[in-house]
């Protein structure tokens, strides 16, 4: 039997989400040219699921899915109907639960922190940018300046 890759779902995990996979409704409002059920089949979800999988864990770009993982596009809307919708936050939250269960988790002394900025003492311990190693440095003077003059005697304008 071949393990499963990282991105591929079990079917126990298939059968724990599906549920809270939200579904999109046609909206009363709008007037459609095509009658209900009419034009490309949708998806599989499960599909859907596993081809943002791949793309989230492999790091690749949405147009570089692979066909055999489904249409980019269609995975793509996928996950942004989904990500609008609440579900992987649902499902992030059933996997803590999950955990939970089984594991145990000790809610009294968790914390969260981030940081998106850069580190201010990073310079001291990694030194200068690489691309910019070896490099004088621009010598040409910008044009939107005044030339400095050379000479010690500032009296001497002219």
């Amino acid at each position: 039997m071949r393990q499963k890759q990282s991105w591929e779902i079990t079917d126990e995990f298939w059968d724990e989400v599906k549920h809270y996979i939200p579904v999109k409704q046609r909206d009363e409002t709008k007037e459609y040219k095509r009658k209900s059920g009419g034009g490309r089949k949708p998806m599989c979800p499960r599909k859907a699921l596993e081809g943002i999988f791949y793309v989230l864990r492999t790091g690749i770009q949405w147009k570089a899915l692979p066909k055999e993982r489904g249409s980019s596009s269609a995975a793509h809307r996928y996950f942004m109907f989904w990500c609008e919708e609440g579900f992987f936050l649902k499902m992030w939250q059933l996997g803590l639960d999950k955990y939970d269960e089984i594991q145990g988790i000790d809610w009294t002394w968790l914390c969260a922190d981030s940081a998106t900025t850069k580190a201010p003492l990073a310079q001291e311990s990694v030194g200068r940018n690489p691309t910019d190693r070896g490099k004088n440095g621009d010598k040409a003077t910008p044009s939107c300046r005044r030339q400095r003059r050379t000479t010690s005697n500032s009296n001497n304008r002219g």
